[in-house]
């Protein structure tokens, strides 16, 4: 949650993936920018405000908190409905077991990844996010759990896991998200979560 300018001079600087938490915010923001930025929705999404997301912001390129099969179907039919390429999504996974957080029980996401990958087909299974805990004491177990809800939802969807992004880490821990990926896979597929 950047103001324009400080979004401007980013990505004047060459950077063109940016992610925002609230979905006015973003309708606000992106007419204001170039058309080039690739918008991602990191926030908690509301069915009701889906297409005001979708319709406000072309250039959305990704949801990444998708959490139940109620918002990926609403997110389906309003790209079917507005004509829109397809939109990649990401499923969150609430790692840490915290009731304040949003997103999938780790046990439930092979099961919404299938769901989107096979009943919607105007998104784009891309992979899973999660957010660690607030205090960060468990943060590295969160990064792990979810490095272990890839292997899952990878052999049950028969994709490889390099095809399978991974968005962990907010300003204050994506150290340890860049560090955890790195470990556990050796893979250069990693986000880190940010509102600028």
């Amino acid at each position: 949650t950047k103001p324009v300018g400080v979004i401007r001079g980013v990505y004047d600087a060459g950077h063109r993936c940016f992610g925002e938490n609230y979905v006015q915010e973003l309708i606000d923001k992106a007419p204001q920018l170039p058309e080039d930025i690739e918008w991602h929705f990191i926030g908690n999404l509301q069915s009701n405000k889906a297409k005001a997301l979708l319709a406000g912001v072309p250039s959305l390129d990704m949801v990444e908190s998708v959490d139940d099969e109620k918002i990926a179907n609403r997110l389906d039919r309003v790209v079917a409905d507005l004509g829109r390429r397809p939109l990649k999504v990401l499923v969150q996974v609430n790692t840490s077991g915290e009731e304040s957080k949003f997103g999938v029980d780790p046990s439930g996401c092979v099961g919404l990844a299938k769901h989107v990958k096979l009943s919607c087909p105007n998104l784009v299974f891309s992979g899973l996010m999660t957010i660690g805990m607030l205090d960060y004491s468990s943060t590295p177990e969160n990064f792990k759990a979810l490095t272990s809800c890839r292997k899952e939802v990878c052999d049950e969807l028969g994709i490889p896991e390099e095809q399978c992004e991974l968005s962990m880490g907010m300003s204050a821990d994506f150290e340890q998200a860049v560090r955890n990926t790195l470990q556990e896979d050796n893979s250069e597929m990693y986000k880190l979560n940010d509102n600028a």
